[in-house]
C-alpha cells in the first residue's frame, strides 16, 4: 500500500500531461483533470510548474502564489471541494511549455519517489497540519516580489512542492523537512538577493 502511494507524484504528472492539448490549456481544465477534492495534487502541480522551465511564462510565479494561497486558506477552513475565482480558472498556459516542464520534472520526481514512505501520519491532523499551512500562506504573500530576484520564486515553489508531495504520499518526515525549509526560504532569499 505504501509503495503505491510513493508513485502518486508520477501519477499526478501523468494526469497533468493527459490534460494538455495543442495550443494552450486553462487552469480550470487542470482542476477538472485532477479533481475538485485534490488539494494536495493541485498544490503539487502548480508549485512544480513554477519550479520547472515553465516558470519562464511571465507572471507564473504570481499566479501560482495566488492559487496556492487560496488552496491553503480552504484547507485551513476544512473545505472539501476546491474553489478558485474565475479570473484564475480562465487563465491559459502554453501546452508546449507545460509539457516541456513536465518532461523536465520526470527525473527529479522519480528520484524523490524512491525515498518516500507512509510515516509520522499524526502530522496530517490538526493542529499539527496548520503549522506548515500557515508558513506556506505567509510565503505566498512574498512570492510575487520574488519575481525580481532570479530563481527565488522557483526555490519557494520547490519547497511548497515538497510539502505537497509529503501530504499526497502521507510522508510526515517530508512535511517536517518542508516546514524547516519554509521558515528558511525568506531569510535565504533576503540574504542572497539583497545582501549578496
Amino acid at each position: 500500500m505504501a509503495k503505491q502511494r510513493t508513485n502518486a507524484l508520477s501519477d499526478v504528472l501523468d494526469q497533468l500531461e493527459a490534460a494538455t492539448h495543442s495550443g494552450s490549456i486553462e487552469v480550470q481544465e487542470v482542476i477538472e483533470k485532477l479533481g475538485h477534492r485534490s488539494f494536495a495534487s493541485l498544490m503539487l502541480v502548480f508549485s512544480l510548474i513554477s519550479t520547472s522551465p515553465a516558470s519562464a511564462i511571465p507572471g507564473i510565479t504570481t499566479i501560482v502564489a495566488a492559487i496556492v494561497f487560496i488552496l491553503v486558506v480552504q484547507m485551513i477552513l476544512g473545505r472539501d471541494c476546491v474553489w478558485l475565482p474565475r479570473f484564475i480558472t480562465r487563465r491559459r498556459m502554453s501546452s508546449a511549455k507545460l509539457c516541456k516542464g513536465i518532461g523536465w520534472l520526470r527525473k527529479p520526481v522519480h528520484f524523490v519517489e524512491r525515498f518516500l514512505d507512509v510515516r509520522l501520519t499524526f502530522l496530517f491532523h490538526r493542529p499539527w497540519l496548520w503549522l506548515p499551512l500557515v508558513a506556506i500562506m505567509a510565503l505566498t504573500l512574498f512570492m510575487p516580489f520574488m519575481e525580481i530576484i532570479p530563481t527565488s520564486g522557483s526555490i519557494a515553489s520547490a519547497v511548497i512542492a515538497l510539502f505537497a508531495a509529503g501530504l499526497l504520499t502521507r510522508d510526515g518526515r517530508v512535511v517536517l523537512l518542508s516546514l524547516v525549509l519554509l521558515l528558511a526560504v525568506p531569510v535565504s532569499v533576503w540574504y542572497f538577493g539583497f545582501q549578496g
